[in-house]
């Protein structure tokens, strides 16, 4: 019977060890948040084939971040906006960086692009890490980022980035001076 005893003390122990762990590394995860600094992430340029990072390719841009596939219906809605203000907008530095999960080759993503007429940059993370590093809940889910790097805005699902509410924001992050 004392075996049995040690035994249980021995998994009681490892428990609370587990969650002690647990709990320490889960509060040094950076929440992805308004008014935090995006995180770096790495994707393939399907333009180029090339390895991209957020932090270098987009460094001093107000820059818009979208995780989404080209499976996604709501994606479909809402690129065509993102399409146009892009247009309007990139002389005066705005990116958007619209990252696909999409875990098949890059051929499909790019006929996606090639449909809608996208001309704004399209990654694809075939690890769908970026979901992870980005705390996503599903796609679409779009990160606005100012000059510097900090997330203004979050949204979850399609969303009409060409309104005039968003155009004034747009506007106003392309006129503050950054780095």
């Amino acid at each position: 019977m004392s075996k049995q005893w040690i035994f249980v003390g021995l998994v009681v122990a490892g428990v609370a060890a587990g969650a002690t762990v647990l709990t320490r590394v889960g509060s040094e995860v950076a929440r992805v948040e308004v008014g935090a600094t995006a995180p770096d992430f790495h994707a393939v340029d399907l333009a180029t084939g090339d390895s991209v990072t957020l932090h270098q390719r987009y460094r001093g841009k107000v820059t818009l971040v979208n995780i989404w596939a080209t499976w996604c219906e709501p994606c479909k809605i809402e690129m065509p906006a993102m399409e146009e203000v892009y247009r309007a907008l990139a002389p005066r530095g705005f990116a958007v960086a619209a990252v696909s999960i999409d875990e098949g080759g890059p051929d499909d993503v790019r006929a996606f692009g090639q449909g809608l007429g996208l001309s704004f940059d399209l990654l694809q993370d075939r690890s769908t890490r970026i979901q992870q590093i980005y705390q996503t809940t599903g796609v679409p889910e779009s990160f606005l980022l100012n000059r510097q790097g900090v997330i203004v805005k979050r949204i979850i699902g399609a969303h009409d980035w060409n309104s005039p509410a968003n155009r004034a924001l747009l506007e106003r992050l392309l006129d503050e001076q950054g780095s």
